[in-house]
């Protein structure tokens, strides 16, 4: 054998081991984020846009800035190796995963939005980011004061409360808000404006139309290319008129451009509108949290 011949057979060599480590690596994430009641898929150690929501689903509820992704800080709290597999360019991966997310929130939210009216009402408490960029550092208003983005200490996986109507509904608009912000992270700029509906009450802005959301949402993403974002606290869940909740949740975030730096808290809102079997934003407003 050439040296040439035996540097390939080591080199593939140590190919296989690793793909078969990292396999390992993915397959104990997946057993973990099941047995916590957040994964539903084969335990084969793919790294999938169904593992890629399910650990979208464990940041949000344990205030971990939301990735998608099994990052330093996931890996962390859930005792791995990190294992970032997506990469800005690969925006198929990115695409189907806050897809897979929105998805599970087609559900009769109207039907449980009437008999839950008097019981939608949930209180806020600390412990578990999220959509568009806040407007109080995108619009050039007086910057948000800084604060330190190192999130707290995640808990132990635990299983979503799904036990009664009120508690699955709540789960699926966690996942709705999980969406929301891995669409905003989403290679194809301004795909969340998908989530809006053809006019809504933009901010302080009035009414405006999807494709002017779409314009705006890309010149954010032109002004702060680098961001993230954590989920605070719980969310809020309100039922309003007719077929529309209101959620409102506390946001995290931290947003860079070279030198240029913003970083704060804000709590936003989003009213809900069923729209056939789907959910789509019909109003969206925020406030510099205190």
């Amino acid at each position: 054998m050439t040296n040439r011949v035996l540097a390939f057979a080591v080199a593939v060599t140590f190919s296989v081991v690793a793909s078969v480590s990292a396999d390992d690596n993915v397959r104990e994430v997946q057993e973990k984020l099941r047995d916590g009641g957040f994964y539903f898929g084969e335990i084969d150690g793919a790294y999938s846009s169904q593992l890629s929501a399910a650990l979208t689903r464990y940041q949000i509820r344990n205030g971990l800035p939301i990735t998608g992704q099994l990052d330093v800080d996931t890996s962390k709290a859930l005792g791995a190796k990190p294992a970032v597999t997506t990469t800005p360019t690969d925006s198929e991966q990115s695409s189907d995963t806050w897809r897979r997310l929105r998805k599970g929130e087609r559900q009769t939210v109207a039907t449980t939005t009437a008999r839950e009216r008097s019981s939608a009402r949930t209180t806020e408490t600390p412990g578990s980011g999220t959509g568009t960029l806040p407007r109080e550092s995108s619009h050039g208003t007086a910057p948000i004061a800084s604060e330190s983005m190192e999130p707290a200490s995640a808990p132990p996986a635990t299983a979503p409360e799904t036990s009664s109507p009120a508690n699955g509904r709540r789960e699926r608009l966690r996942d709705y808000v999980g969406a929301f912000v891995l669409a905003g992270l989403d290679p194809h700029v301004g795909a969340e404006a998908d989530f809006f509906a053809d006019r809504v009450h933009y901010y302080d802005q009035g009414v405006m139309s999807r494709e002017k959301i779409r314009e705006d949402l890309k010149r954010y993403a032109e002004r702060w290319p680098e961001r993230r974002f954590w989920l605070a606290g719980d969310i809020k869940v309100e039922s309003e008129n007719g077929n529309q909740v209101r959620v409102t949740f506390p946001l995290r975030y931290e947003l860079r451009n070279g030198g240029k730096h913003s970083s704060g808290k804000v709590d936003k809102t989003l009213v809900l509108e069923t729209a056939g079997d789907d959910l789509e934003i019909v109003a969206v407003n925020e406030h510099k949290a205190d």
